[in-house]
């Protein structure tokens, strides 16, 4: 057996090493959000229990945890929808080249080297000059699309860019409309790409916290709200928070893979009984 270079170890190594810097913290805090009760903020952990957990859904003294928690789920699900159909639309526009494609394409994509509070206190101006109510549900849902649809248009760009144009013809010759085209051929051949740009919309939503700082208004989104309680929450039950919010980002995260999954199988079905068709 062929022995390994010396630079096989040193890059394991320096890999490890960063896995550990990237998910050290939040083992971290989900190790300490099993404090017990009469554990603090740091190690060493004093017993072990769910108190912490229990108390996060005791009505707590300084915020509002769950409050948030659904403003936070509504505006993510707002951004995912409008997120996919601005990008889908997007996507098919740009398919054909027109006048002023090119400064279109970098205009919108420009909002991602911006820095994120720029973005926020500019929102939060254009709302304020012009008379309108600062709202998690309208400017913060203008400035959260800033940072979702430029990655939107990133992947249905790539995805469109390698469409084979030959399935609109065959659909076409067969007496379909552009509609039935689209809704029939396109959109289930792009479906998990379509799902990978609703999770982007989504997760980036959920957990944005610069872009919405001065565009919340008066309630807070749950970053926000997060934020908020490290200033005045001396207990493990914001390790807590930060463990059930990290396990709900996975279980959105398994719901799209799941739905993939299931996607991929469906069409390798059709596929097989297409073939026996035949």
């Amino acid at each position: 057996m062929e022995r390994r270079p010396r630079s096989f170890y040193i890059l394991t190594v320096f890999f490890a090493l960063f896995v550990l810097f990237l998910y050290g913290p939040t083992l971290t805090i989900g190790i300490l959000s099993f404090q017990g009760e009469g554990g603090g903020l740091t190690f060493p952990m004093r017993g072990v229990s769910l108190h912490w957990f229990r108390d996060l859904f005791q009505e707590q003294a300084v915020g509002d945890i769950w409050g948030a928690f659904r403003r936070s789920f509504a505006l993510g699900l707002m951004v995912m929808v409008t997120t996919v159909v601005v990008s889908v639309m997007a996507g098919l526009a740009f398919r054909k080249r027109f006048a002023g494609s090119g400064l279109l394409f970098y205009l919108a994509i420009t909002s991602l080297v911006i820095p994120s509070i720029l973005v926020s206190l500019g929102v939060g101006l254009i709302f304020t000059q012009l008379g309108l109510k600062i709202h998690w549900a309208t400017s913060g849902f203008g400035s959260q699309l800033t940072w979702t649809l430029p990655f939107g248009l990133l992947i249905m760009f790539a995805v469109f860019n390698r469409f084979d144009a030959s399935y609109e013809e065959a659909a076409r010759d067969q007496g379909a409309t552009a509609w039935q085209t689209i809704a029939q051929v396109v959109l289930p051949i792009i479906a998990p790409s379509l799902i990978g740009v609703a999770l982007f919309g989504f997760t980036l939503s959920y957990d944005e916290f610069a872009r919405t700082l001065l565009t919340a208004g008066s309630y807070n989104t749950l970053p926000l709200e997060v934020f908020g309680m490290t200033t005045n929450v001396t207990t493990p039950v914001i390790y807590a928070l930060g463990t059930l919010t990290t396990l709900f980002s996975f279980v959105i995260i398994g719901v799209f893979l799941f739905a993939v999954w299931v996607m991929g199988k469906r069409r390798a079905r059709a596929g097989s009984d297409a073939g026996k068709g035949v």
